[in-house]
């Protein structure tokens, strides 16, 4: 996997506010206000910042939590898994392997056959939908 790195003006220019300030300065979207959390379609969600893709449509479930949830990656080496001790809580951070963008947290309260939910923000993400 090619490593993709870019400056800040660079990525402002490619994203919109929101994405830049979710995908690049790890924020996070409200919930239920994302373009994808209700998204029914079958398709793949990649990168906002490089393209990658991450979660397939069969990996999505809804966990009630306002924010596109997934109990798997697409593959394990298109994600990296960081420690959160922010906001004095533990959690796991999801960011791309590719070009270390934010994308959400990944929790162990999700379904079989994994038990992981990998909540993960719209604004990180964009959807390909299947022909």
């Amino acid at each position: 996997m090619t490593k993709i790195t870019k400056t800040d003006k660079e990525w402002k220019k490619q994203l919109t506010e929101e994405q830049f300030l979710v995908a690049r300065q790890s924020g996070t979207e409200r919930p239920f206000t994302g373009q994808y959390y209700n998204n029914k379609d079958e398709g793949v969600y990649s990168c906002i910042c490089c393209g990658e893709p991450l979660f397939d449509s069969e990996s999505k479930f809804d966990s009630g939590s306002g924010w596109p949830s997934y109990w798997q990656p697409v593959n394990k080496g298109c994600i990296k898994e960081i420690i959160d001790n922010q906001y004095g809580m533990r959690r796991i951070e999801v960011r791309c392997e590719a070009c270390d963008a934010h994308l959400g947290h990944v929790f162990e309260d999700g379904p079989e056959p994994t038990g992981l939910r990998y909540c993960i923000n719209s604004a990180s993400l964009l959807f390909k939908k299947r022909d």
